[in-house]
């Protein structure tokens, strides 16, 4: 990887003076597949959502020079297996009122780096941009509810929820009864999900709403 200056140096040369690729590689005096992978980053970041900050971001990454543990380039399932670990940890943070102490796409990143894989900052910016399109696009299919007679039918489902408890964080499990016609609900929480609570929620339901959908 560039030092920092030479990566601002083939950018600028590129962007203000308007060079050519090979001009910036005989000037410079680096291979011209240096010049053409930094300036590939380059435009990956100002096509971004947020080009100047995508821009600072490459701009700023520290180089790294110790290839002994480095993997392949391309993005590999065992690299999106990182990413997607990266992702639901921050889910979690912001789950759980953590949101300032996410990782940022840069810090995705530089952990990548950390664990010996050689990847572009674009690259995982543009593989996280895919997952949260998709997400998008999920959030806005459209559902039909489906009509049921009142009473006939409720759904079972569980569910978790985090609850201080003296101070200390603890995961309880809730059993949820949905009425089908009116979307009413029932919840009962259980500090385990097991056939002995699964039991118990339902007779409960049962016992509560005096009789069976």
């Amino acid at each position: 990887m560039k030092t920092m200056v030479e990566r601002q140096s083939i950018i600028h040369m590129y962007r203000v003076c308007g060079y050519s690729k090979r001009r910036i590689s005989r000037e410079l005096h680096v291979s011209r597949h240096t010049v053409d992978n930094i300036l590939s980053e380059y435009e990956s970041a100002i096509r971004t959502d947020n080009p100047e900050e995508a821009l600072s971001d490459l701009l700023t990454i520290q180089p790294r020079y110790d290839s002994s543990r480095r993997r392949p380039r391309r993005l590999t399932q065992e690299i999106k297996d990182k990413i997607g670990f990266c992702l639901k940890k921050n889910a979690v943070k912001i789950a759980t009122g953590l949101r300032k102490q996410r990782m940022l796409k840069k810090d995705i990143h530089q952990f990548l780096l950390s664990q010996g894989y050689t990847i572009s900052y674009a690259t995982v910016c543009s593989y996280i941009k895919n997952i949260e399109s998709y997400k998008e696009k999920k959030k806005s299919e459209a559902f039909i509810r489906l009509f049921y007679e009142p009473g006939c039918i409720a759904e079972f489902d569980w569910g978790e929820v985090l609850l201080f408890i003296d101070g200390v964080k603890t995961k309880f499990y809730l059993a949820v009864f949905t009425f089908g016609h009116s979307n009413g609900r029932y919840a009962y929480l259980f500090r385990h999900q097991n056939t002995l609570a699964f039991m118990e929620s339902h007779r409960n339901f049962f016992r509560d709403i005096h009789g069976v959908p």
